[in-house]
């Protein structure tokens, strides 16, 4: 009896030691999740910046798995040491690149910069909800960076403003993406 009672007692210990852990790795990417979404709602983040961000935090998510899945879906010591050296890593990276001196544009006059804003808005609410997994919002964020470079580059090319030929493209494109947003949201998958 005595045995038994101890191995239920030691058996509750350690489970109330893990939990923590996984808790904690949870929470925190939780918390990164919404601070690159704030980053990307108040412009301190630019497309192409939280591109860069939800891909790293995909590759840890990503890593993360693999970990737990050689480990039939726990994590180790060593592991949880990895896994928050990186989570710090990365959150210095939000914090710097929060800070640096690129913005994106949030009060944009054109008809492209508005929908462009817009665009940013809803990815920007996808990641904060849970909506967006990482991967989904860095592809997404790819593609209106190249979207931003390519009206950039267009207006450099004259004179600042865009043909009307440019600007039906962009909008064609800013019409793909805004698609994509919406199937990427509402896929059942979730952060």
């Amino acid at each position: 009896m005595k045995i038994n009672t101890r191995i239920v007692l030691c058996s509750a210990t350690l489970a109330a030691l893990l939990l923590p852990a996984t808790a904690q790795i949870n929470q925190r990417k939780d918390n990164q999740q919404d601070r690159i979404a704030n980053g990307v709602a108040d412009g301190q983040l630019t497309a192409g910046e939280t591109a860069n961000l939800e891909k790293k935090e995909s590759n840890l998510n990503k890593e993360e798995k693999l970990m737990r899945s050689e480990d039939n879906g726990k994590l180790t010591g060593a592991d949880r040491k990895v896994l928050n050296q990186q989570q710090n890593q990365l959150s210095k990276q939000i914090y710097n690149q929060k800070h640096d001196a690129q913005t994106q544009n949030t009060s944009p006059k054109s008809e492209v910069g508005k929908r462009a804003e817009n665009q940013q808005d809803r990815i920007a609410q996808g990641i904060k909800s849970g909506q967006l997994t990482a991967g989904e919002a860095s592809n997404l964020e790819r593609k209106e960076a190249g979207i931003n470079r390519e009206v950039r580059n267009d207006r450099a090319a004259n004179g600042g403003k865009l043909t009307p030929a440019e600007r039906r493209q962009v909008n064609r494109q800013q019409n793909h993406v805004s698609n994509q947003i919406y199937n990427k949201k509402h896929n059942g998958r979730r952060q």
